[in-house]
């Protein structure tokens, strides 16, 4: 399945990976603000590493993490997109939608706006039945994302991240999910 170039919203263009992107994406993965619901902060060759696997898994799935810009400036501000987690727990295997924004970009509202691009994407062009999303659980703004997208969260589904070690504040994580019939009725109700 061949992914499209670009996707579009009223404000953002989210695309394929760019070499112009490389080093600004190096500079957010190096942020220990922007990293601080992740275990560790990642090195150039490490934002290398994960933008090949991202372009690979595009060409393999038709869909993966869409470079974020904002259209007005063409200025990168992180990312937008759908993966498959790489770990095992009761709810894999699954597509996960994700997002990681620039410390300046927070709080504008571009990771809802390009995240219900993505999900419209992710239901209407990849035929997914639910995507899921999930964080660390002390991350407040990504859950706030998750509910302004309209994912719901049974407590039940949460979990100890099984990459993350035992007794580390990041692991305990919340599950959020989206069916797609769910969407499609969110969508005829605007």
């Amino acid at each position: 399945m061949m992914s499209p170039v670009t996707l579009r919203t009223p404000r953002l263009v989210l695309r394929r990976w760019e070499e112009r992107d490389i080093e600004p994406f190096a500079a957010l993965n190096a942020d220990p603000e922007v990293m601080q619901f992740f275990p560790y902060t990642l090195t150039m060759e490490q934002t290398i590493s994960m933008v090949d696997r991202i372009e690979a898994q595009f060409e393999s799935a038709g869909f993966s993490l869409w470079a974020l810009e904002v259209e007005t400036t063409g200025e990168f501000i992180g990312f937008v997109g759908l993966s498959r987690p790489s770990f095992q727990a009761p709810f894999t295997p699954c597509v996960e939608i994700g997002w990681r924004l620039a410390k300046e970009h927070w709080g504008r509202g571009y990771a809802p706006e390009a995240a219900r691009e993505v999900l419209r994407d992710g239901f209407e062009r990849i035929g997914l039945l639910e995507i899921l999303s999930f964080t660390a659980a002390i991350n407040e703004k990504s859950v706030r994302v998750m509910e302004k997208v309209r994912m719901t969260r049974n407590p039940l589904d949460d979990f100890l991240h099984p990459m993350v070690e035992d007794g580390h504040r990041l692991q305990e994580h919340v599950l959020y999910r989206l069916a797609r019939s769910n969407w499609q009725v969110s969508n005829t109700c605007l």
